[in-house]
């Protein structure tokens, strides 16, 4: 045997090995079931301009299956099943995290934030956030914020209407939200939307907050990533590139903040009021720059992003279904009693919490747009130890857990027949009444403890800005025939943004 063994070339030798550890790795337990294998890193990688499609496709076929790994030499386990997702969110909440493997694909980009984080850090930053978006903050501070930040908008909408002029409301959006969830965390006015002087740097941020995202999802197809960070070249490059950028604007805005505290304390001899959520963290003595750096980049990230591509997205279905844009034009209509003929304040005064809750069709709609074009199409967990999921099927320890949002939106078997069409009438009861789904059906916001605190926050943001907008204008896509695709990142923006023009309504 050895006499064997030593005979072979050293490269069939290397081969030889490398099968018997794959072999070793990836041979089944007994009495243990696994999903099927369904493709490999490598078809992900030849379908990464279309990844969520490719996604799709697979759990129609499979609603619980794995993709080879074979370069870090495990599986990934991807699954559409409601009842895994409770399994993994809920259930066994403890046994699935982010781990040291998502840590590190995120921790360049937001480095301990909230979102990358398990155990003591993640409960540390729960818990210092919770109080910032409870309902009374949301209701006082956060809405006096949102309805500026609507006449704004619906001001630009008005002189581009005026002069037939065709807008980017992706962007528009982006620098709305963005100008937002500024002065919800640190209490500063960018006003990017106004073009300011803020604008340039608003902008350069949100391009390389943009751009990071991208590359960071491309990091789980990436073989080379570690070895291209080291040398830094290629995509690892642009991370660092675009780190540099986003630090230097949350590191200034910060610092902003302080001073602007430490000047009134030394005027007045008496603080601001502080109701936003980095004067809160400084006056409890939270004083680590990277430390605040981090939550507030991952909270402008839930923010910002996520948002803006819901709006965007709803606008995008508002305008291929004008039927549907009309009716929920005339709910806002009738909750806040106004018409076409009102100035923007006095629409924007006009959506109080009351009126707002009357608007169900929009809130439908809006559901309905998170359910095709969830902000997130999919969200990833690590197996911290051997488990059985509710459908059967086993996973290992260490392997990657995906739960895919984007094709559970689109599985008839959760949804029906008519899964993959937008109809807001499916968030109504026979009775017309407005009925919830389970958050492991419809998992836009997260479920468990890991639940999106913004959750409440974004769904007012999302009505305050669709209802001051379509109360007033008719919205249509610039290009009826030009297809609108995503762009595979973590979060799911429309590629090339989203061209419109608006019109008067009347």
């Amino acid at each position: 045997m050895d006499y064997f063994l030593n005979a072979l070339p050293a490269p069939i030798l290397i081969s030889l090995a490398v099968v018997i550890l794959l072999a070793l790795i990836f041979w089944p337990e007994k009495n243990k079931r696994y999903p099927p294998v369904a493709g490999t890193v490598l078809h992900q990688l030849a379908n990464r301009r279309t990844l969520h499609h490719y996604h799709t496709e697979l759990a129609c076929k499979h609603k619980t299956y794995r993709i080879l790994d074979f370069f870090n030499f495990k599986y990934g386990v991807y699954t559409s099943d409601p009842a895994n997702v409770e399994h993994i969110l809920k259930t066994n909440f403890g046994n699935y995290g982010k781990g040291s493997y998502v840590y590190n694909l995120l921790t360049d980009i937001i480095g301990d934030g909230i979102f990358g984080v398990d155990g003591e850090k993640w409960r540390h930053q729960r818990k210092a956030s919770s109080s910032q978006f409870s309902t009374k903050v949301l209701r006082d501070f956060s809405s006096d914020i949102l309805k500026t930040t609507a006449i704004k908008l619906s001001g630009i909408i008005h002189e581009a209407a005026s002069c037939d002029k065709s807008i980017e409301i992706q962007d528009l959006f982006m620098k709305s939200t963005l100008d937002s969830i500024v002065s919800f965390l640190i209490g500063i006015d960018l006003d990017t939307m106004s073009g300011t002087n803020n604008e340039e740097e608003g902008t350069q941020f949100g391009d390389a907050f943009d751009d990071a995202n991208g590359v960071t999802l491309y990091r789980l197809v990436d073989i080379f990533w570690r070895i291209k960070r080291i040398f830094n070249i290629g995509t690892e490059a642009v991370i660092k590139k675009n780190v540099k950028v986003m630090d230097t604007f949350i590191y200034n805005l910060i610092n902003r903040k302080i001073e602007t505290l430490h000047k009134s304390e030394q005027d007045d001899g008496q603080p601001l009021k502080r109701r936003d959520f980095i004067s809160k963290l400084l006056e409890a003595k939270e004083t680590d720059l990277k430390y605040l750096r981090d939550m507030v980049l991952s909270f402008i990230l839930a923010g910002k992003d996520t948002t803006a591509s819901a709006l965007s997205w709803f606008f995008y279905m508002m305008c291929k279904y004008p039927h549907i844009q009309k009716k929920v034009a005339d709910e806002v209509r009738e909750a806040t009693g106004l018409n076409n003929t009102s100035s923007d304040d006095e629409v924007v005064a006009n959506l109080t919490e009351e009126a707002l809750s009357k608007m169900q069709y929009l809130h439908a709609a809006l559901n309905e747009t998170l359910r095709l074009y969830p902000t997130v199409p999919m969200d990833v967990r690590v197996c911290f130890s051997n488990d059985t999921w509710p459908d059967g099927f086993s996973v290992k320890k260490g392997e990657l857990v995906v739960y895919q949002l984007y094709s559970m939106g689109r599985m008839r078997y959760i949804w029906g027949d008519d899964a993959e069409e937008f109809r807001p009438e499916r968030w109504f009861d026979e009775n017309g009444n407005f009925q919830e789904e389970s958050p492991f059906k419809f998992i836009a916001f997260n479920a468990g403890p890991r639940t999106c605190l913004g959750r409440d926050y974004s769904y007012l943001q999302m009505k305050i800005l669709s209802a001051a907008l379509l109360n007033k204008y008719i919205f249509k896509l610039s290009d009826e025939k030009k297809v609108v695709k995503y762009k595979t990142m973590v979060t799911l923006h429309i590629s090339r943004g989203l061209h419109v023009h608006a019109f008067p309504r009347v």
